[in-house]
Parts: C-alpha cells; structure tokens; sequence
C-alpha cells in the first residue's frame, strides 16, 4: 500500500510548472488507486498550460492516463490488484438543471480530472471506481486513445452522419476528406486509409457542392472561419476543436439562414468510455502507432515543445 509522496507535474498559475513531491492520493472506500503507467498530452493540456480553456489552479494535468490497480476500497467489487485501467475524468453533480434532464456533459458544475482537478501527470492517481474500465488487449501506449476516442463518440452521437476517421467508416460514411497541412498527422492518416488527401486549392473546385458534414478538429481560428465555404446546403459544420479563448468567428447569419446550415458544438463526452473501449480495445479501431513520442515527466518541457512543433502525431507522459 503506497505511502508518503510521489513525484508530479504540479502547477501554482498558467505557464509555471514544476516537478514537486506531493502527497499520494488516498484511496476513498468507492476508490481505486492506479499506478500510472503512461498519460497522453493532448492540445487541451497546450491551453491548460497557458491558463485557457476550462483549467484551475493549482493543478497537476494529465487526463489520458492508463495505470495498474495497487489498492482498492472497501467497497470495490469486480476488480483486482494488478488490473490495468482507463478512467473517464469528467465529473458530473448530477443535480443542476442540465444534469437533472440528462444533459451531463452541459453540467454548470462540470470538473474534470487533469483539467480543473489533479490528474495523470504523477505517479499516482485515485478514481472512483464508477469511473474504471479495464484494459485487456491495447498497450499501454495504445490506451491513452481512449479518452480522445470517448469524446469523438460524443461527437458521432450529436452529430449524424457520425464523425470520426475510422469510427465514421464503421457508421455508415460513404466518402471521407481529410483537409489539412502536409505533416506527421496525414502520414498517419493515410496509413489508416482515411479517404483522399487534397490540395487546399483543389479542395473546393473538386467538390464544387461541398461535403454533407464539416468536422473543424484543428482548433485553428483560421480554418475554424473558412470551413463554413466548404459545407453545402442543407449541411452541418460541427466545431470540435479547442480553440484560444480569444477566438471568434464571423460567418454571416444571411448564408447560414438561407442555406439551413446546421452548426452544432461537441464538448468533452459523457458515458462514452465503454463504448470507446469496445471500439479500441475490441480491435475494431486501428490505434497502433499512434503514440509517436513518450518523454519523462521530467522533461515535460520537451513534451511541450514537441507537441508545438507539430511533429508528433500522439505524445505520452511517462511517470
């Protein structure tokens, strides 16, 4: 049974981070206590890091983590010392208007771990054991997909035709476009034969009626602007992506009016890990190389770096 401290990513304010011994969480009664084993860095832990988003502070990050079982709660059933596991973060009260009505992942009161509560980037983590889905066939690299792939699923429920490269081919998308810069993220995509790869100057001359559902995923207020010039009437945009809070659009409502574009938002995910890890850990999503870089939670600063840099397709945190 862990005692004492453990060493963690712990931030005092936006852009200062420290290595720091803090204390190892105790494992609550309905609690499991995971030994981290990777965590992924996402562009969300990019905005966090500068202040934005929906962080608070102080904050240890991380809400990509897979971690093995060291300890359980009196009241933990169907689990077991040695278990390796992947946790939904998102908290919920379950008591304000939107939850009250079902709508948990609008909750007014809404928390996440890593986010605006301790997270992964330590050697330690507890979760509630409501929260846990075991992992039995990805790897551990492989694993920190899953909380991504959770709240794509989220999108594909708001949003129909669903989104998604491979989650979208397996729901029913007839074609698939790609629209983006030349770099590691295409290779990739290609690798999983996501659809064709245009040119920007083609894109629109090539499908001069635009695409039934525009998915903005890069969280760039420049691409976000253009993509409504890329749906067609009667289409959905859907923003996905995570954007600077300064970030605004100007779409004229004339165009959206008369050409009855649905645009809709898709934030985090509720009650979608089991099915993300069906979908992953169940082999019917390709997740395999995913993981380009894993770096030592000393080096975080690397991390960082490299995730700006845009040469990383998917970078990990190890503890």
């Amino acid at each position: 049974m862990p005692e004492g401290t453990m060493k963690a990513l712990w931030y005092d304010s936006p852009l200062n981070f420290q290595i720091k011994e803090v204390p190892i969480p105790k494992c609550g009664d309905d609690e499991l206590l995971l030994k981290v084993s990777l965590c992924g860095v996402c562009g969300t832990d990019g905005h966090i890091h500068e202040g934005e988003f929906i962080a608070k502070f102080p904050l240890i990050p991380g809400h990509e983590a897979i971690g093995t079982i060291v300890e359980m709660g009196k009241n933990v059933k169907d689990f077991a010392i040695g278990d390796r596991i992947v946790a939904d973060v998102g908290i919920s009260c379950d008591n304000c208007f939107y939850c009250r009505r079902g709508n948990a992942v609008l909750c007014e009161n809404f928390n996440a771990r890593g986010v605006t509560l301790d997270g992964g980037f330590a050697e330690y983590i507890a979760y509630p054991q409501r929260k846990c889905y075991k992992i039995h066939n990805l790897t551990d690299e492989e694993s920190t997909l899953l909380e991504p792939a959770a709240c794509a699923i989220h999108g594909l429920d708001k949003l129909n035709p669903p989104v998604g490269i491979d989650l979208l081919k397996l729901n029913g998308a007839a074609r698939v476009t790609i629209a983006a810069n030349k770099g590691i993220k295409m290779d990739i995509a290609k690798k999983l034969n996501a659809g064709d790869e245009p040119q920007w100057d083609q894109l629109r001359k090539d499908n001069p009626y635009g695409f039934d559902v525009v998915v903005e995923a890069t969280g760039v207020e420049k691409v976000a602007q253009d993509s409504i010039n890329y749906v067609r009437r009667g289409g959905t945009i859907m923003i996905y992506g995570v954007y600077e809070n300064k970030a605004l659009l100007h779409w004229p409502p004339s165009k959206i009016f008369g050409d009855e574009i649905r645009v809709i938002g898709s934030f985090s995910q509720a009650y979608c890990f089991p099915r993300a890890v069906a979908y992953l850990d169940g082999g019917k999503v390709n997740v395999k190389g995913m993981v380009t870089d894993v770096f030592k939670l000393d080096d975080y600063q690397g991390a960082l770096d490299k995730m700006n840099s845009r040469g990383a397709l998917k970078i990990a945190i190890k503890p």
